[in-house]
């Protein structure tokens, strides 16, 4: 407050009105609201429209996804918002290197660019960080390290909590929408984390939807029997990163048989791995495929799956080859670049996606051009932009 009311009586004697650093210009209160952090703006200036003026000093300032506000939505309701972004920052589930319990950071850190020259997507015709929707960073879900049981139980609560809010959009205020009640929700989109964190995501979504189809893009297919994967010495040793979705099968948080992976190329047990995932509802797309069909076959195949219903779409980032991901908990070889994932989700457009993640990002293992952190942000940068050229609706 004493070094506001010092600036105040210095600005006073220029005579209210002057001309700021960085090319602000205009009054006092001008010159405070291009300051960030606050909740309306970005650090350094209003976000550019068509046009407008580009934004600077984009490696300054709190770190959040895109430089968007902030705000401890968990903590308090008083912001709503249509699109938020959610940490999980759990890898306690993971069975080979650990370290995705940085990923919510990382992922932040390796964002800061997205929006420097106004966040439009030349590909999708839509800019995600100025368009109908207000979209926050909400912060970590504080999970603790010490129990997987009770973590798990954060997630689900923490993400349940965003979830079942009234949305922002004015627009949105009694209108019919897909969820159970009957109303339009929020959609979060979760920064995890190891891959175990979207069996507690998947019970949130199927309190306010029901069971909905699952768009899976990963190295791996997640749904082995828990004695085949990490032997399932314990009940809570079952639940892991490479059998949460058998867990899910088994919860009934599946649509039946509309589910799909696609960048599958782990080694198996043997035949009966994929013979077990096709009992818990998945269809595959294995990564070598892209070499005969294409990025456009990959997308009929995959929309022909889910058809028009409501989609949670979870993507690892060890989908990615290495040499685009290298900083992950189970790297395998022979994946999809950057180009072909990004190609792949942007025709997605139009689908329900009601929620989403991306997880396994294990910062300590990345260059130090931040290569994995950069491509799992502009992959997020797709995901935002589909979500808002579809905003949910009645089916």
């Amino acid at each position: 407050m004493f070094t506001k009311t010092l600036l105040l009586t210095a600005l006073v004697g220029l005579g209210g009105d002057a001309v700021w650093g960085h090319e602000h210009s205009g009054s006092l209160q001008e010159h405070l609201s291009a300051q960030g952090p606050h909740k309306e703006r970005l650090w350094y200036n209003v976000l550019p429209g068509d046009g407008g003026t580009q934004a600077d000093s984009v490696f300054s300032g709190i770190s959040t996804f895109g430089r968007i506000p902030y705000f401890p939505c968990l903590a308090s309701d008083e912001e709503k918002f249509d699109i938020a972004f959610l940490g999980a920052p759990f890898d306690t589930g993971t069975s080979y290197r650990p370290g995705a319990r940085f990923g919510p950071s990382g992922i932040r850190q390796g964002s800061r660019r997205l929006n420097l020259y106004g966040g439009y997507n030349t590909l999708l015709s839509v800019n995600p960080f100025n368009s109908w929707a207000r979209v926050l960073d909400c912060g970590d879900i504080p999970v603790t390290s010490y129990d997987n049981a009770y973590a798990i139980k954060q997630i689900e609560q923490g993400h349940y909590s965003l979830l079942s809010r009234t949305p922002a959009y004015e627009a949105d205020e009694g209108r019919k929408g897909p969820a159970k009640d009957g109303k339009v929700l929020p959609r979060i989109i979760t920064l995890g984390g190891d891959h175990t964190i979207v069996l507690p995501i998947l019970r949130s979504v199927k309190r306010a939807y029901g069971p909905v189809s699952v768009i899976h893009f990963d190295s791996h297919l997640d749904t082995w029997v828990p004695k085949v994967f990490g032997g399932a010495p314990t009940e809570q040793a079952s639940v892991n990163h490479g059998t949460y979705f058998w867990h899910a099968y088994k919860e009934g948080l599946l649509k039946n048989n509309t589910n799909i992976h696609a960048g599958i190329r782990t080694t198996l047990s043997g035949p009966s791995d994929y013979e077990n995932d096709a009992v818990v509802g998945f269809d595959l797309i294995e990564a070598h495929e892209i070499d005969e069909i294409g990025v456009g076959g990959i997308v009929k195949k995959i929309r022909e799956r889910v058809g028009d219903g409501l989609v949670y779409l979870s993507i690892d980032i060890d989908s990615l080859d290495p040499a685009f991901a290298p900083a992950t908990g189970t790297p395998e070889t022979g994946g999809w670049s950057t180009r072909e994932l990004r190609a792949i989700i942007r025709g997605l457009d139009g689908l329900q996606l009601v929620g989403a993640d991306i997880v396994e990002v294990a910062p300590a293992y990345d260059t130090n051009a931040e290569l994995t952190t950069m491509a799992a942000a502009d992959i997020l940068f797709e995901v935002m932009s589909v979500m808002v050229k579809t905003p949910l609706k009645s089916v």
